[in-house]
C-alpha cells in the first residue's frame, strides 16, 4: 500500500510539472504582456525597459528554468493585472469554485445513482426508455446552450432565479443544473450498464436462490461491487468540474477560479494563468488519488501491489 501511494505521488508531480510546462510555453504564443500594460502612447524603449524589468526579454529557456525554481520554492509571482500574488487570487476564488462544483457532482451522483439503479432493476421499461431520452439528452446538450436557456427560461421569463452573480443558496441553483448535465447522464449510464453486468454473477444467483428479496440483491450484494467503476467516473467528474468549469462560470458571472483564468488569459496575465492551471491540476491528481486509495472500501479484494 505504501509503495503504490509513493508511486502515484510521484506520477503526480510528474504530471503537475508536465502541466505548468505545457502552459508556461502555450501561454506565451498568445502574445506580449507588456504591451498591454502601458498605454499606446509608450515609446519601444520605455516597452523593452519594462520588458527588462519584468524578466520577459530573456531568453525562453532561462524564464522557463526561473518558472520552475520559483515553482519548488511555492513562488507562484505577482499578477500582472492585478499587482498582487497570483496564489492569493486563487486561494480567494477556490471557495466558490468549490462550492459549485460540490453541488454539482452532488445533484450528477444522487440522480444518475438512482436512475441507473431504477433502470438496470427496471431494464427495457417504460422507465427506462424515458430516462435513456434525456442521457442522451444531457450528453448531447452543449454546456454552454444550455446554461443560456436555464437564465432565459428561470431567470429573465419565471424570474425565480437570479440571472448571475453568488448572492447565496439560489445563485447557486441554476450553474449548479448546467454543470451537472453531462456527468449525470453519464454516470447514469454507467451505473445501469455496470449493475446490469453484476446481476449475472453467480453469487448474485445463489443470493435469489437463497429468498433475498429483488431489491435486498441490489442494495446489499450487487451496489457495492457495481458501484466501483461509477466511483472512477464521480471522481473524474469532480475533477474536471474544479478545472473545467470555465464556461459555466462565464455565462453565470460567478466568481471562480474558471472565471478568474478566463480573465487572465484576455489579460495575457502569465503568471495568474500559470497559477491557476497549476492550483487545478493539483487538485484533479489529488481527487483521483483520494478515488484511487477508496476502491478497497467497496471491495477488500483489491490489492496495491
Amino acid at each position: 500500500m505504501k509503495r503504490y501511494v509513493i508511486k502515484r505521488v510521484v506520477s503526480s508531480i510528474i504530471a503537475i510539472l508536465g502541466a505548468a510546462t505545457v502552459v508556461f510555453f502555450l501561454i506565451r504564443i498568445s502574445g506580449d504582456p507588456i504591451r498591454l500594460m502601458l498605454s499606446m502612447e509608450a515609446t519601444n524603449e520605455q516597452v523593452e525597459a519594462l520588458r527588462e524589468t519584468m524578466g520577459y526579454n530573456a531568453p525562453l529557456y532561462i524564464q522557463y528554468g526561473r518558472f520552475i525554481i520559483n515553482l519548488f520554492k511555492g513562488d507562484f509571482g505577482n499578477s500582472l493585472h492585478y499587482g498582487q500574488p497570483a496564489l492569493g487570487l486563487i486561494i480567494e476564488r477556490i471557495p466558490a469554485t468549490l462550492q459549485l462544483a460540490i453541488a454539482a457532482i452532488l445533484l450528477a451522483s444522487v440522480l444518475g445513482i438512482l436512475a441507473g439503479i431504477v433502470c438496470a432493476v427496471r431494464r427495457n421499461g417504460f422507465f427506462d426508455m424515458i430516462v435513456s431520452f434525456f442521457v442522451l439528452l444531457g450528453q448531447s446538450v452543449p454546456v454552454f446552450w444550455l446554461s443560456i436557456l436555464l437564465i432565459i427560461v428561470f431567470a429573465v421569463t419565471l424570474t425565480i432565479f437570479p440571472t448571475s452573480g453568488n448572492y447565496g443558496l439560489l445563485s447557486l441553483v441554476l450553474p449548479a443544473i448546467a454543470l451537472s448535465a453531462y456527468p449525470a447522464a453519464t454516470i447514469t449510464r454507467l451505473m445501469r450498464s455496470s449493475l446490469l453486468d453484476v446481476m449475472n454473477e453467480d453469487y448474485i444467483r445463489t443470493a435469489r436462490a437463497k429468498g433475498v428479496a429483488k431489491w435486498g440483491v441490489v442494495f446489499l450484494h450487487a451496489l457495492k461491487n457495481a458501484f466501483i467503476p461509477v466511483l472512477t467516473v464521480i471522481g473524474l467528474e469532480f475533477g474536471v468540474m474544479l478545472g473545467g468549469a470555465v464556461v459555466t462560470e462565464t455565462i453565470f458571472a460567478w466568481p471562480g477560479v474558471g472565471r478568474l483564468m478566463i480573465q487572465a488569459v484576455y489579460n495575457r496575465d502569465f503568471p495568474l494563468v500559470q497559477a491557476c492551471v497549476l492550483a487545478i491540476s493539483f487538485i484533479f491528481v489529488f481527487v483521483n488519488l483520494i478515488v484511487d486509495l477508496s476502491y478497497t472500501l467497496f471491495d477488500p479484494r483489491i490489492k496495491y501491489n
